[in-house]
């Protein structure tokens, strides 16, 4: 009778956590355009590593575009090296189809169906992800910005500006993001003062650091069509310049090797691929965890710490222009502790993935529930009065797997427009109670859910509790 018991115990937990996955998968991806250097591995091994580890969460992102541009390493940018982004297309067809296994995908749609809007959990066929790959500039500098220098990748860019799409494009730039100043360039030629604010909106940046030249010249920022329009686009132009975290990423990377060699490389048709480092390991990363839908941040506050730490407004190293960035203290201390937090939970989740392409089976994350809800990708608002004590209660999450839960609370003061200090009472218990301060009132309290399994991978989700006490 017992063992009957905790069977139906065990399916009707897998009933619930397939329900709310599917609630969950019907939120639309982040949209993403990627533009990279990618390259000859014994030159430029970290924007491979960084494409395999893309491919692995492909049904987390909408990947609009995958563009070669110039990058550090190369000016011009060698034609030949866009093998190596095939080579990485198509080592994800050859594992898709266990990776479809971890959200019970049969199937893809039809490529028009594909070319639409995407939600979260769907795995894209590798013929959708090979349309996606185009050429951007092939030459570094604002200086070649202008008449006849329009490419495949920047025409492309002003396409996906005009659809009917009220999400944010998120260009991530692992090299140069001159494609992008040639099409707003274009735009600014083309189109009134209106378009072109309204075409700047559609856009979001996330550049690891200026790399539109080569090595050698990385101070001479004027060079940068990075500068040109973080300087002439401040106002419309959302830019988040990464000089710090991906640094970071290629330091905490170099520590784990071991555990990239032993679960990573050689896991399935991307892990055979995956290269060795040879400066840092997957540098490029943080310009997509940024985004990822995984409920610990919402990237449209570059402010709430995720999975690429977090930033704050402020001058950028040529002294001149404005962006969200880290790159100095105190800021940089803060995004690297956040980052140095979350790095065994974010290397343990592509470590599973890849247990998925080799196998077709392995662990799936926890699905958060808060007081009975799940949250949207981002986040979990609540209003409370000033002096009442808040429930906040995490018991109801599920894990597909029937593994064991435990969970961790905790409050972001960065992110919080309140500033000072919140006891939580049983932080480290399902549910936990919050005081809110008599003092609160008006502001904003930001309250961190982790919930961890305890699989053969263990994995963590997260859920943002946002408090705005009245």
């Amino acid at each position: 009778m017992k063992k009957i018991v905790t069977c139906l115990l065990s399916i009707l937990l897998l009933s619930s956590a397939n329900v709310l996955a599917e609630e969950h998968n019907s939120s639309l991806k982040p949209r993403l355009v990627v533009m990279t250097d990618i390259g000859d591995c014994d030159v430029e091994p970290d924007d491979m590593e960084s494409a395999i580890r893309l491919m692995a969460y492909a049904d987390m992102f909408e990947i609009e575009a995958i563009m070669t541009t110039v990058g550090w390493n190369c000016d011009p940018y060698p034609k030949e090296w866009t093998q190596y982004l095939d080579k990485v297309v198509e080592a994800y067809g050859k594992d898709v189809h266990k990776l479809m296994l971890r959200s019970k995908q049969k199937d893809f749609l039809s490529l028009d169906r594909e070319n639409g809007k995407q939600t979260i959990g769907y795995w894209p066929s590798m013929e959708y992800i090979k349309s996606r790959c185009m050429a951007g500039s092939h030459t570094a500098g604002i200086g070649i910005i202008g008449q006849d220098n329009d490419t495949e990748g920047s025409e492309f860019l002003i396409k996906l500006a005009d659809e009917d799409d009220e999400r944010p494009i998120w260009v991530a730039t692992w090299g140069s993001g001159n494609t992008l100043a040639q099409a707003i360039w274009k735009v600014q030629q083309t189109r009134t003062p209106e378009q072109l604010k309204a075409f700047l909106h559609k856009f979001h940046v996330y550049t690891i650091t200026d790399q539109d030249m080569v090595y050698a010249m990385r101070m001479n920022r004027a060079y940068s069509s990075h500068m040109w329009m973080r300087r002439e686009f401040k106002d419309d132009l959302k830019f988040i310049w990464d000089e710090g975290t991906w640094q970071l990423q290629c330091e905490l990377g170099k520590q784990e090797w071991k555990k990239h060699q032993e679960m990573i490389q050689g896991h399935g048709a991307l892990g055979a691929i995956y290269p060795n480092y040879k400066w840092g390991v997957e540098g490029d990363t943080p310009s997509f965890l940024h985004i990822m839908p995984n409920g610990l941040n919402d990237p449209e506050d570059p402010t709430q710490a995720g999975w690429a730490g977090c930033h704050k407004f402020g001058m950028c190293a040529d002294s001149l222009t404005y962006a969200w960035t880290s790159w100095q203290e105190p800021q940089r201390g803060i995004t690297e502790g956040y980052k140095r937090r979350f790095y065994p939970a974010e290397l343990n989740d592509f470590c599973a993935r890849m247990q998925w392409a080799k196998e077709g089976r392995g662990n799936t994350n926890p699905i958060v529930i808060i007081n009975g809800k799940q949250p949207s990708p981002n986040t979990y608002n609540l209003t409370a009065k000033a002096g009442e004590v808040v429930t906040l209660d995490a018991s109801k999450s599920v894990d597909a797997e029937g593994n064991k839960l435990s969970f961790v609370w905790w409050m972001q003061p960065e992110a919080s427009s309140y500033d000072k200090n919140i006891t939580i009472n049983d932080n480290d218990a399902s549910k936990a109670t919050i005081t809110i301060p008599e003092d609160a009132k008006g502001n904003t309290i930001h309250i961190i859910c982790e919930v961890t399994d305890n699989g053969e991978i263990p994995l963590t989700s997260y859920a943002r509790v946002i408090i705005s006490p009245l």
